[in-house]
């Protein structure tokens, strides 16, 4: 630990066992897992570090959390990877890495290899065993140092939007979701006139909006033509405004582009799958500008992992034949 830091780091262990929440004490000193989806930092997009629960040594930053559809903090990499320790778990007659931190040997969570790259890694941990630090308050709480690392030029600036309407948005959430390299998915309605449209107002059609979905990805992992490749094959674009049993003009198929290089991606890739004959009938699907995207009620977000459901949409079987 930084020298300037060590007094700040040693009063907080010594002082943070005795003001442990039952879930916290559960969590760090009995192994315990917190339900998924039911925590306090699975969604928790603000920029910041973890810090462990118990003695405050920097775990994880939020630069390198990611959301992986399992309901708990996920991470690619360390923070400072000397304040983490792994050994073997083979509790519940499960062989697993278990992951824990230094200091104060508390129990954090787990260690996978199914990741993003460009590590392969994620870290699954329990909110419980951590404190979140929002940037602002890095000075103050004695975790300057790392202040550096959310600057302009280091805040995530290689990360990239799309958006896409491919019919019901939890359907078209639930499968980017799976694409490795999508960072953040947010459900939403777009395209139409209303102003901070609710959801029963866009399910009466009079809005204009689509019910779509805004992806942050990085390009260094996905490319936008990749991302147009799935969103052709997982939903049938040649139906205009319905999806299966879902009729009405906020079910329409669009791809709402962000520069005049997405405009273009778009179009080649729309040429191309009309050339490649898996309908008859051609794509009727939009590709117009982005316009104000307005985020669906909190209850929308990540529905089918809240629910425990799967995807109301299906991956063609000629997309899986064509990617190999």
């Amino acid at each position: 630990m930084i020298d300037e830091n060590s007094k700040s780091i040693s009063n907080l262990k010594n002082n943070s066992k005795r003001k442990l929440t039952p879930i916290q004490f559960q969590v760090t000193q009995q192994c315990a897992t917190e339900p998924p989806f039911h925590n306090e930092f699975w969604n928790n997009k603000r920029a910041g570090i973890y810090v462990d629960v118990v003695s405050g040594e920097p775990l994880f930053s939020s630069i390198d959390k990611f959301d992986s559809g399992t309901g708990w903090p996920s991470f690619k990499r360390a923070l400072q990877g000397e304040n983490i320790v792994t050994r073997t778990d083979e509790s519940y007659g499960m062989n697993r890495v278990e992951v824990r931190s230094r200091d104060a040997n508390s129990h954090l969570g787990h260690l996978f290899d199914d990741g993003p790259a460009p590590t392969g890694l994620r870290y699954c941990i329990n909110s419980a065993s951590l404190r979140f630090i929002p940037v602002e308050d890095l000075e103050k709480e004695g975790y300057g140092e790392y202040a550096k690392m959310f600057s302009r030029e280091n805040a995530g600036q290689d990360l990239q939007m799309a958006t896409f309407a491919a019919g019901c948005f939890w359907g078209v959430e639930s499968l980017f979701k799976q694409v490795l390299g999508v960072v953040e998915t947010t459900v939403g309605y777009t395209g139409g006139t209303t102003p901070d449209p609710t959801y029963r107002q866009v399910c009466t059609g009079l809005t204009g909006h689509a019910e779509a979905v805004q992806i942050k990805f990085d390009p260094a992992v996905v490319s936008y033509e990749e991302l147009l490749f799935f969103f052709w094959r997982m939903h049938d674009p040649t139906t205009p405004n319905s999806q299966g049993p879902d009729v009405g003009n906020q079910y329409r198929s669009a791809v709402f582009y962000h520069s005049d290089e997405q405009r273009t991606a778009a179009e080649k890739s729309r040429d191309d799958f009309d050339r490649s004959g898996i309908y008859r009938s051609k794509a009727a699907t939009q590709i117009v500008p982005a316009m104000t995207f307005y985020p669906a009620e909190e209850y929308h977000q990540d529905y089918f992992e809240k629910q425990g459901g799967g995807s109301c949409h299906i991956l063609r079987n000629t997309a899986k034949k064509e990617s190999g």
